[in-house]
């Protein structure tokens, strides 16, 4: 009788800690959250956190409050929202550097699989492929055909192991191309030595160069998307101008720290997805030329995992950093 009794009150107490979570699940969020932002303040990834929090502040009468925690391109950040208490009131925006590459590249103390739980992609940013207005080509065929009459032609770079770098690496091995990265420190100066005519190409984000383009002191030739984007809809993707498959972008995405309840993740996911379809959100993503690109915890997950096999490939065969 005592171990039937056991078991009653074990049963009891299971059924009572369900009925707890999901109370809690319902009437969440009840406090401030706090966004992590692995990036300074002013930059894109702040701005976004920005209209993505004041749209979940409306939601859940909640303020949602955006801690910059910048530092060795995102991992600064990346180590910090690790450690915090996984209680669903501190959450990340993650992108492709932090998330992806930087643990492809170097030592990080924190492991995106056991330290984190994706719970949604929300945007994406296709960058452009672009040229000296002196460089005597039309076109991504053209721009091949002469950098291989040419061997060492150069492309200019925001940094070792940056998306601009990766996507030439990417292009180079899709083109079978002998061309040469050349690092700057930071798109600045890269799109300045391209308008300069002092490097042939970059595979550059779009909002640094929309306004050269619109001047005419750059040319642009395509997009690196897998399809053409809203804000430059005359340009070609890679994969149209003959690269079939091609699709490079950056992306940014919200992560929990590690045990977060499900019922928590799930709410924050649906919660983004209604904030993704405002008019407002996606006009304001849209005046930095990104768009959004919602995604489920469990596509968000599977994603993850895919660009991780396909940029290592990237970043083995070009020789780049220390894979872990």
């Amino acid at each position: 009788m005592k171990f039937f009794d056991k078991n009653v009150a074990c049963a009891l107490a299971a059924a009572a800690a369900v009925t707890c979570g999901a109370a809690h699940a319902q009437n969440y969020p009840n406090k401030a959250v706090r966004f992590v932002v692995t990036y300074p303040a002013g930059g894109s990834s702040d701005v976004m956190a920005r209209i993505i929090g004041k749209k979940l502040t409306e939601l859940w009468g909640q303020q949602v409050l955006v801690d910059s925690r910048p530092g060795a391109a995102g991992a600064v950040g990346m180590e910090y929202a690790a450690k915090q208490a996984p209680d669903g009131y501190t959450f990340l925006l993650g992108n492709f550097g932090p998330v992806v590459a930087n643990p492809l590249l170097n030592k990080v103390k924190y492991n995106v699989d056991k330290d984190f739980v994706p719970v949604s992609q929300i945007t994406r940013a296709a960058n452009i492929l672009v040229t000296p207005n002196t460089l005597p080509v039309k076109n991504v065929q053209e721009l091949i055909a002469l950098a291989k009459k040419n061997p060492g032609m150069t492309f200019a770079t925001s940094g070792p192991g940056s998306m601009s770098h990766l996507i030439g690496e990417m292009f180079k091995r899709e083109t079978k191309l002998d061309i040469v990265a050349v690092p700057y420190q930071g798109g600045v100066y890269s799109i300045a030595a391209v308008q300069g005519g002092h490097i042939m190409m970059m595979f550059s984000d779009a909002p640094p160069v929309m306004g050269n383009l619109q001047a005419g002191k750059l040319k642009a030739l395509a997009v690196t998307s897998g399809q053409r984007t809203p804000f430059t809809p005359d340009l070609p993707t890679l994969a149209e101008a003959g690269l079939k498959g091609f699709d490079a972008a950056n992306w940014w995405g919200i992560l929990f720290p590690a045990g977060v309840q499900k019922s928590m993740i799930d709410k924050v996911s649906t919660d983004l997805g209604r904030a993704l379809a405002d008019a407002e959100v996606k006009k304001n993503l849209g005046a930095m030329a990104i768009e959004a690109a919602y995604s489920p915890p469990d596509q968000f997950a599977a994603f993850i995992k895919s660009e991780r096999k396909r940029w290592g490939d990237v970043i083995r065969s070009a020789k780049i950093g220390g894979i872990q």
